[in-house]
């Protein structure tokens, strides 16, 4: 008997469990570490009973990036402005809690407990949600949820371009016409009908397509670099550390670090932020983004239209042609 299938028996017996365990760390390690790591607040009022709210949130070493502002206008501001998750505004009632849900409903409650714990017992603080979160949507859910269709979709994408053996400009349109189609339907569903997105209906249709365009050029990319192989490490990128490491469900400054970062380096931490931006804050921080997104669209397209790539199973080997005989 051969020994070729036994080590392919063997090879993917080792290999399940390998990729199970990856699969685990990947999307539960960040979820079990959620904490508050350098997450950017604000402080606002007289300038004594600001210095002592301040105190407090320094008092969980690294926990908070502490902004300091003038009153309770530009602390609002710089909410919308996306520079800060909330601010505690210093009153003669007492703190008052500026949230924005629609950044993140995991900030908001997080304000919420930790300015209630940091005053006495008897102390009323008042909470405003600046920017709140979508009555279809209150809890973010839907947003959430969205990462991984998006990723899945990209990666289809990306995967039946390679495998069908399509090349350069064919290629190109193929992936620019899919994207184009499943932002107009997700939209249609997350925007029109189930109302957990706002903002103008185009320029969200508009992000989700470039996030779609982002994850399958670069899919198709890698393919036609790397050959079929390509499509596993474009599913190790925008999949299985994508996804989890996106920080849509939660906010990028609650995971471990570096793992925040780094998804925001990918297409599927960045589509998520700039959906954010475009369809609660009229577009706000929204530039990190879209170059993330732009740089890795381009990098996919400039690989499937002038990279050399080894053919696929669609695409088999032409023997070479012997040149013809002279008599």
């Amino acid at each position: 008997m051969s020994t070729a299938p036994n080590r392919r028996a063997v090879a993917v017996i080792l290999l399940i469990p390998l990729m199970v365990t990856l699969a685990l760390w990947a999307f539960a390690w960040p979820a079990a570490r959620i904490a508050p790591r350098d997450l950017p607040v604000g402080v606002a009022g007289p300038a004594s009973a600001a210095q002592q709210l301040e105190q407090r949130f320094e008092q969980r070493d690294g926990a908070f990036d502490v902004h300091r502002f003038d009153d309770e206008a530009a602390a609002r501001t710089a909410i919308e402005d996306r520079t800060v998750y909330g601010a505690v505004v210093a009153t003669p009632q007492g703190p008052h809690l500026l949230t924005a849900s629609a950044a993140s409903p995991v900030v908001s409650q997080l304000l919420r407990e930790a300015v209630t714990a940091s005053v006495p017992e008897d102390t009323r603080v008042r909470v405003t949600d600046v920017v709140a979160a979508p009555p279809g949507d209150p809890r973010g859910s839907a947003l959430g949820a969205s990462v991984l269709p998006l990723a899945l979709a990209g990666m289809a994408a990306g995967a039946v371009v390679t495998l069908m053996g399509l090349r350069g400009a064919r290629a190109a349109v193929t992936l620019v016409g899919a994207a184009a189609l499943v932002g107009l339907a997700a939209t249609a569903v997350a925007h029109s009908w189930l109302g957990a997105l706002t903002g103008d209906w185009w320029t969200v249709a508009g992000v989700l397509a470039l996030t779609v365009l982002a994850i399958g050029s670069a899919v198709a990319g890698l393919a036609a670099l790397f050959g079929p192989r390509g499509i596993g490490l474009g599913a190790l990128l925008m999949v299985l550390l994508g996804n989890p490491f996106s920080g849509v469900t939660s906010a990028p400054e609650l995971l471990p670090e570096p793992v925040g970062a780094i998804g925001q380096w990918l297409p599927p931490g960045a589509g998520g932020s700039l959906l954010r931006s475009v369809a609660f804050f009229d577009g706000s921080a929204a530039g990190a983004a879209v170059l993330t997104l732009s740089l890795w669209t381009l990098f996919g397209l400039a690989a499937v239209l002038f990279a050399r790539r080894a053919p696929t199973p669609a695409e088999p080997v032409e023997p070479a042609r012997e040149p013809a005989l002279t008599g």
